[in-house]
């Protein structure tokens, strides 16, 4: 029965006639070999794992692109859809205001009887479901962006350029105008500050020399001021 001696371990048999790098390459090929199977399979499964990783950032990047693009499409959608709308409301309106400026012409002589008036207010309940908004009224600031001034004037009491008659009603839909308030205005009368304000120094001067014959009356009254 042959013994084996402890403490060494059997190397792989290399011929006698082999050079010395093909023993090297024998040991370092057993060294490899004899190395834990388990370490390798964990070292490939990580970097599969940080490919995949890698993968799904990119993915995700993409795919929150991709989403906020078409957020951006949706509202830039929606937004042209309503001004294509008002435009053709806009369009269609305008060759209507004529007729509206009849029907309020019409109703302001008392002509607006029978069924003349049940056509009109048909007409105008029409147009305002479609969003049309009549304005300008007598009495309110001029605006020159939603009104036109057809005739100018003066008058004493006005403290700004205001709309003392409306000619023909302005009419919007939305933000959007479609014919201005076409108004007669009036401005303060050229002086008429200065004169106001010339009136209330004169009342006031009477007041002061009053004030001023009192105290002499008082004086006299008490024997004179008093001397020191």
């Amino acid at each position: 029965m042959t013994e084996e001696t402890p403490g060494f371990d059997e190397k792989p048999d290399v011929p006698s006639d082999a050079a010395p790098e093909d023993a090297a390459q024998a040991e370092s090929a057993d060294k490899a070999g004899s190395a834990p199977a388990g370490d390798v399979q964990d070292v490939a499964l990580q970097a599969q794992l940080d490919q995949v990783r890698s993968a799904l950032s990119e993915r995700t990047a993409d795919l929150q692109r991709l989403q906020a693009e078409y957020q951006n499409y949706r509202r830039r959608v929606e937004r042209d859809r309503v001004t294509v709308k008002e435009i053709a409301a806009a369009n269609l309106l305008s060759e209507l205001l004529p007729v509206l400026d009849d029907v309020g012409r019409a109703r302001e002589h008392g002509e607006l009887v029978g069924g003349f008036k049940s056509v009109a207010e048909s007409l105008e309940t029409v147009v305002a479901k479609l969003g049309l908004q009549q304005f300008g009224k007598e009495g309110e600031p001029f605006d020159p962006t939603i009104h036109e001034a057809l005739m100018h004037s003066y008058a004493p009491d006005v403290t700004e350029t205001t709309c003392v008659a409306i000619l023909q009603p302005g009419y919007r839909i939305g933000e959007r105008t479609i014919r201005p308030a076409r108004v007669a205005v009036a401005e303060p009368q050229p002086g008429a500050q200065s004169a106001k304000s010339a009136s209330d120094e004169d009342a006031k001067g009477p007041k002061g020399a009053k004030g001023a014959k009192g105290a002499k009356a008082s004086d006299e009254e008490s024997g004179g001021p008093d001397e020191g």
